[in-house]
This record gives structure tokens, C-alpha cells and sequence, in this order.
């Protein structure tokens, strides 16, 4: 079958098309014959019968006429016990029963059998169908010989009809199937050519629609919308890595600075403050590289903390042990324990994230708690810093977004802080929101976590 496999689709399917319409109209047309076979034969015998009831019916009624009466080329016996020709139809023989003893001993009553027409004068074969009929003293048997050539002949002009005509009908149906099978596959060898010019950078990133609303119109919709999504995908990776690389750019051009001119001025030079500089561009390099991770992570399709990882954490335990990392933070630990199912680094980095934003742009205050919302644990962080505009309460979740760039840039922000909370937030299946605190201004933003 590798012959088959080289072949074209479209010289695929008209193969397939022309095997089915030959085994189809070769079917059909033995079928047709054969009910045509049937129906004619069974005609032949029922005028058979008919003819020898109407013959039957005079020998009760004692009325029997010489000769018979019968149709024109249909033979009529009478015969007695003794296998003699009583009284017969014109043209048949008086001497010579149509069947032969044995043969009439076999049949039963209106039964009938086919013989061979040279036997009584006729071409083809005959069907030939007894009655019997008269007193039961003298019961008689009718024998109806009516030839099938007629009907034979017809049936032959059609069986003819149909081979002549028969490999003429397929070459039309297999040509209107090419051209049926090409105008099919034009839309699918457009988006072909189409793809190849996207591969080839000579098009916009769209395939050609076709105007009907059937499957193909269906795939090239959703090709579309896939290569949508890969390009806004390509366009989010290279802004994600020019991002990236300009973040991991600035410390180590900080490092690189500070490294040259101690070099370059080694005696006035303060190495324990040279190195606590390197320190914390050090800090800030890690902690930008593990976010980076983290968010790596996060595009490989990792959506939910892993089962082994899971653990029943008490918030307010959690909560106590964030806050007391920022004296200027306000918390107070609910009297109640508060339980959520997670990773309790991953919950501890959330609050941290988030605290580190509020003490970043409190004016005097940041206020963390804790309290259940119905099936939910709500952990709340206010302070009454400037806020974020409703506009923007959205487009701050994305990487690298920064309202203030440089007082960001300058306190060691990465704009990466909210992006891992709604991250980390979404693995344990919570929701974040922001809103203006109350009263106004400042920021509070509620993380909702799946109680225990």
C-alpha cells in the first residue's frame, strides 16, 4: 500500500469516491436484475396458473371445448390417472404428455418446474404448473406450458443496457467527483499556502476564511485565533526578556562600577562598605532571579501547588510571623485559629510581597488582618499611602509594571511583587483584588484563600 500513501489527497479521496460508486452501481445493478429476474418469472407463472384455474374450472363445470382455450403460444394438456392426452389447447401434442411421468408424480397440486423449450417446440426454457381437477372418481391433472423467452429477452436488454452504459456512468460520476473532491480541498490548500507565507515572514500572522460556514471555515477561525495567541505569547516572552535583562542589567552595572574604580583606586578605597554595596546588589540579583523562576514556572502550565507540598497552614500563626519582620506594620492575631491548605512558604512569600509594597509607599501606616469570609480566609493589607487608580488597579499585575518607574527602581523594586501574588494566589485556587482604602487615600488589597 505504499503506492497509496504516495499519492495526493485529492487522488486519495477520488480513488476512494470511484471504488464506492463502482461497488455501489455494480450492486445495484445485480440487485435490479435479480428482483427484475423474479418479477418476471413469478409473472410467468402466475398466467400459468391462471390459466390452467380457468382450465380446471370447465373440467368441474364438464364444459371442456377441443381445442382449449389459451393464449397464443401457451400449450394446455389435459391428462388422465393413466398419463393420457385427453384434450389439449391449439398447437399443443395430443400423444405426448408436456411432462414426463415421473416428473408429474414429483409435482404437487398448482405446483410448477421449469423444462427445456425444445422439448415441446419453443426456445429457452418453459414453466410449466399443474392442476388437478374433475370428480374424485376421475380426478384429471391440467398442465400449463407457458414459454419465458419474452420475458427473458428484456431482461437481457437491460442486463446489456447496464454493461454498456456502466463504465461510462462512472467515468461521469468520477469526473464531477475530481471536481467536487478540488473545489472541497481548494480552502484547505489555501490555508496551506497561506501558512507557508507566515512561516516565510511574508504575511501577517492570518490565514484566508473561507466564505462558507462549514468545517474547514471552522479550522481556519480557530487557526487564527491560535497563531493570535502564539504571537501575543512571542510578544509577551520578548518583552518579559528585554525586562528581564534590563533588571539583571542595572545591579550588575552597580557591581561592575563599584569593582572598577576600587580597582582603580585601591588605597582610598572602603572595602567593608564595598562589599556591603555588593552584598545588596547580590540580595537584589537573587531575589530578582528567583522570582524570574518562579514565573518560568508559572508559563510552563504549573497552575496548583503540588499534593505533597500541601499542608493545613494557620493564617494567623503565618500572619505573626510576616508582620513581625516590619515594625511599622499593625497587626492583630485573631482570637480564633483561621486555616487554609497550601504551601506555607508560598503563603508566607504572599504576605511579604504585599507588605513590602504597602510599607513602601505607606505615608505612616500599614495594617495587616486576618478574618474568615464565609467559606474563605480574607487577609487584608491597607495603608494609607497614595493608592492606585481604579485604571490601573488591573495593569499592575502585569511584569515589570511600575507606576512610579524611578522611585520603584530606587527603593529595589523589581515589578515583579504583585505578579507572584496573583501567581502564587491562583495555585491555591484564592482570588486577589485591590481597592481604595477607607477613608481615602491609600490602597487595601483582600487575598480570599479556600478555608481548611
Amino acid at each position: 500500500m505504499a503506492w497509496l500513501r504516495r499519492l495526493s489527497l485529492r487522488a486519495r479521496l477520488l480513488l476512494v469516491s470511484v471504488v464506492v460508486l463502482f461497488v455501489g452501481l455494480a450492486g445495484g445493478g445485480v440487485v435490479l436484475v435479480a428482483t427484475m429476474n423474479f418479477a418476471l418469472l413469478r409473472t410467468a407463472n402466475n398466467e400459468a396458473l391462471q390459466t390452467a384455474d380457468a382450465v380446471a374450472d370447465l373440467v368441474d363445470a364438464e364444459t371442456v371445448s377441443d381445442p382449449l382455450p389459451a393464449a397464443p403460444g401457451v400449450r394446455v394438456q389435459i391428462v388422465d390417472p393413466q398419463d393420457r392426452v385427453r384434450s389439449v389447447s391449439a398447437g399443443a401434442d395430443r400423444l405426448v404428455p408436456i411432462l414426463y411421468p415421473d416428473e408429474m408424480d414429483a409435482l404437487g397440486d398448482r405446483e410448477g418446474q421449469f423444462i427445456p423449450g425444445n422439448r415441446i417446440g419453443f426456445d429457452g426454457r418453459v414453466r410449466v404448473v399443474m392442476v388437478t381437477a374433475g370428480p374424485a372418481n376421475d380426478r384429471v391433472r391440467v398442465l400449463v406450458a407457458r414459454p419465458t423467452s419474452d420475458l427473458t429477452q428484456g431482461l437481457q436488454l437491460l442486463r446489456t443496457t447496464l454493461l454498456l452504459t456502466f463504465p461510462a456512468l462512472v467515468a461521469l460520476l468520477a469526473l464531477v467527483a475530481w471536481r467536487v473532491v478540488g473545489a472541497t480541498l481548494r480552502p484547505v490548500e489555501a490555508l496551506r499556502a497561506g501558512a507557508e507565507e507566515i512561516t516565510g515572514g511574508a504575511r501577517s500572522d492570518r490565514l484566508p476564511v473561507p466564505d462558507s460556514h462549514d468545517e474547514i471555515h471552522r479550522l481556519a477561525v480557530t487557526l487564527n485565533g491560535m497563531l493570535h495567541r502564539l504571537d501575543a505569547a512571542r510578544g509577551r516572552q520578548r518583552a518579559f526578556v528585554a525586562d528581564a535583562a534590563h533588571e539583571l542589567r542595572s545591579p550588575l552595572t552597580n557591581m561592575r562600577t563599584e569593582l572598577e574604580v576600587a580597582q582603580r583606586l585601591p588605597d582610598t578605597t572602603d572595602w567593608p562598605a564595598l562589599a556591603d554595596d555588593l552584598l545588596t546588589d547580590v540580595d537584589r540579583l537573587s531575589r530578582l532571579v528567583d522570582d524570574l523562576l518562579l514565573l518560568a514556572r508559572a508559563d510552563d502550565g504549573s497552575t496548583r501547588v503540588e499534593e505533597r507540598r500541601m499542608e493545613t497552614v494557620e493564617l494567623g500563626q503565618l500572619l505573626g510571623e510576616v508582620a513581625a519582620r516590619y515594625p511599622a506594620v499593625e497587626y492583630e492575631r485573631p482570637a480564633v485559629p483561621l486555616r487554609t491548605r497550601g504551601e506555607r512558604d508560598a503563603l508566607g512569600r504572599v504576605v511579604a510581597n504585599l507588605l513590602d509594597n504597602a510599607v513602601r509607599h505607606a505615608a505612616s501606616s500599614v495594617r495587616l488582618t486576618v478574618l474568615a469570609d464565609g467559606a474563605y480566609q480574607m487577609i487584608s493589607v491597607s495603608d494609607d499611602g497614595p493608592g492606585i487608580p481604579a485604571a490601573d488597579r488591573e495593569r499592575v499585575f502585569d511584569r515589570f509594571t511600575r507606576l512610579d518607574d524611578a522611585r520603584a527602581r530606587d527603593a529595589g523594586g523589581s515589578g515583579l511583587g504583585l505578579a507572584i501574588v496573583r501567581e502564587l494566589v491562583r495555585r491555591h485556587r484564592g482570588t486577589v483584588v485591590l481597592r481604595g482604602a477607607s477613608p481615602p487615600p491609600g490602597l487595601r488589597v483582600d487575598v480570599r484563600l479556600p478555608g481548611a
